[in-house]
């Protein structure tokens, strides 16, 4: 599978990484857990990104292939106490909730480790920030970096501190590739796409009321894409090329509990990246149709 740097990180991830909020909060059983993960890790796989509110996820992932730490590059997320007797985003429970990932991890180190979604308010709190910086010199972390949209992302790009930024980039989510990616690029800060295919909301004769689906099946409908009226197939290829065409992304973070679905999805993005005049008619389309409205989905 194709590799990218991950930006000032210096990693060279895999263009498709594995989302793990899936497996944990569908109770997906170990045993296919492991069947999956090292299935995926056998064809290429070298990102797993998790965090620590989802549900099992973690322990689900250390289960599975903590004996193969050397072969991948292990992310999680903290800021959500998620059953620890302290707030969210307070420093001590950044550093709570790191010793209770690398627990259920199975390891000693995490190579990423991210604030999940948090506000610029909330990152301006006294010493928070400093709590993920002191993770990262005690090497807890190997690198640190910033999970979220709009204008929260581009307080923390343009804090400087953080090695990547984790944002939503798709066919119905573009408002990163102007807002918050080139300010990332220019400092070098690694790019981690999420929700790549845009939750293959299309794909739904009508929206799941409270999932991720909800907004951009909304979106679609109006985006109206030509592609997405066709083979099925073809349409979840041309949206994850799509993604991975968007300059600076280095790797797209697909979930999936099927271990036969991440076989078809690296299949899709073997392919590369989409030709320029058909990536250019998405974005043309997105200008055209998208409502002001239309922020990053969290």
């Amino acid at each position: 599978m194709e590799t990218r740097r991950l930006g000032k990180t210096g990693y060279m991830v895999s263009v498709l990484g594995f989302g793990a909020s899936e497996i944990g909060y569908q109770g997906v059983a170990a045993s296919k857990v492991k069947e999956l993960l090292n299935c995926a890790l056998d064809g290429g796989l070298n990102v797993i990104d998790t965090a620590a509110c989802y549900e099992t996820s973690e322990e689900l992932i250390g289960a599975a292939v903590a004996g193969r730490r050397s072969e991948y590059f292990l992310f999680t997320k903290c800021g959500h106490a998620s059953g620890l007797p302290l707030k969210d985003w307070t420093p001590a429970l950044v550093e709570q909730s790191l010793a209770r990932s690398l627990k259920r991890l199975r390891t000693d180190y995490v190579d990423l480790l991210q604030f999940h979604t948090c506000t610029a308010v909330e990152m301006r709190h006294n010493g928070l920030i400093e709590a993920l910086v002191r993770a990262k010199e005690r090497g807890l972390a190997r690198a640190i970096g910033y999970s979220g949209d709009g204008a929260d992302a581009l307080y923390a790009i343009e804090t400087g501190v953080f090695d990547t930024l984790q944002t939503s980039v798709s066919i119905a989510d573009q408002e990163a590739i102007e807002l918050t990616i080139p300010a990332a690029v220019a400092r070098d800060t690694g790019i981690i796409a999420k929700r790549p295919i845009a939750n293959a909301a299309w794909l739904f004769s009508r929206w799941r009321v409270g999932d991720y689906e909800k907004p951009y099946w909304r979106r679609l409908k109006k985006l109206d894409y030509d592609f997405l009226h066709g083979d099925p197939g073809t349409a979840v290829e041309t949206a994850l090329r799509f993604t991975l065409s968007v300059p600076g992304v280095g790797t797209a973070i697909v979930g999936t509990s099927k271990p036969s679905r991440w076989a078809e999805n690296a299949a899709l993005a073997a392919n590369g990246e989409l030709e320029r005049s058909r990536f250019e008619a998405i974005r043309t389309r997105w200008r055209a149709a998208a409502d002001p409205g239309w922020i990053g989905q969290r």
